[in-house]
């Protein structure tokens, strides 16, 4: 089989069997094209690729100043590509199988201040040039940094599930692994609102278009059905801008970790919040008692008596 076929059969078993999201489809499918551009310009393939191929390929990578996260990455899909194809007969070894990565450096989140979290909520109530366009952005802003969704869940929910003013909403997230989420009164009344108007505009363009309604809650005429990740990205850095927040250093998962930090400020419990997050691995989440430690570390230097005489 071609290298090309390959990864088609392991991105389907991806689909199937591991329950993947397109989203992580999409990340296997492009590491894995790379190291096979990588190997058929050296005259190999997936099919013929030994060890040190592979560690030639790493080493190139580095070489070429990839991010040890992104070497790490490209590593884990190669390893579960031959997992894949040793199972399924393909090949009579597994070349990636004793091979060590250079994992993934447990750096801190880029997160928000509340006053911050306050300055882009605001924002977001003039954001539109209809009252539709504010409702909806309103109703986004709201939702994400009230549950500490995934943008790929927010944008992506059905209206089904927003019906019936819920106190908590039913997410479906990596792996079709399922979550409650609770809705804080600000995100239920947002999602009223925006729910009412967008009933309204869809059963309106049903009529003249002769079509069903859109199953999604933030529908969309694009190809996916529903307001995509690029765009609410462009939201938000809009948000950002009217709030005089740096867009380079926000996006619609900094809300997310701004989410879990809170929660984690106000005491909550990790294994409460690993459940809101929808972690599958606590050790995913306790990454945010990293941000604390460097908070506290800095409200000791800056408030303590003999750090200030020091």
């Amino acid at each position: 089989m071609s290298d090309a076929r390959w990864i088609d059969a392991f991105l389907e078993a991806q689909a199937a069997e591991a329950g993947a999201a397109e989203n992580t489809r999409a990340g296997y499918g492009r590491d894995l094209a790379a190291f096979a551009r990588w190997l058929a310009a050296r005259g190999g393939s997936f099919a013929t690729a030994g060890r040190g191929e592979i560690e030639g390929y790493l080493a190139d990578c580095e070489a070429e100043g990839l991010a040890q996260s992104t070497r790490a990455r490209r590593l884990s899909a190669i390893r579960q590509l031959y997992r894949f194809a040793f199972s399924e007969g393909w090949r009579g070894d597994d070349p990636a199988a004793a091979l060590r990565g250079p994992g993934k450096r447990r750096s801190l989140p880029a997160t928000l201040e509340h006053a911050q979290v306050d300055a882009l909520l605001a924002a977001a109530e003039a954001h539109g040039r209809t009252e539709d366009d504010r409702a909806r952005t309103r109703c986004l802003m709201q939702l994400l940094y009230a549950t500490g969704m995934r943008v790929s869940e927010l944008v992506s929910l059905p209206a089904e599930a927003a019906r019936g003013d819920p106190r908590m909403l039913l997410v479906r997230g990596k792996g079709g692994r399922e979550r409650m989420v609770p809705l804080s009164p600000g995100a239920r009344a947002a999602l009223a609102d925006w729910l009412a108007r967008r009933d309204a505009a869809e059963a309106e363009a049903a009529r003249a278009a002769r079509r069903a309604p859109s199953r999604f809650l933030f529908p969309s005429r694009g190809k996916a059905g529903h307001l995509t990740r690029h765009r609410f990205w462009g939201i938000v850095k809009e948000l950002c801008r009217a709030a005089g927040i740096d867009p380079g250093k926000v996006s619609p998962h900094t809300l997310r970790h701004a989410f879990a930090t809170h929660l984690l400020e106000g005491g909550a419990d990790l294994r409460a919040i690993q459940t809101l997050l929808g972690h599958a691995d606590l050790s995913t989440t306790e990454i945010y008692t990293h941000v604390l430690d460097a908070r506290l570390r800095a409200l000791v230097l800056t408030h303590h008596p003999l750090s200030r005489e020091a």
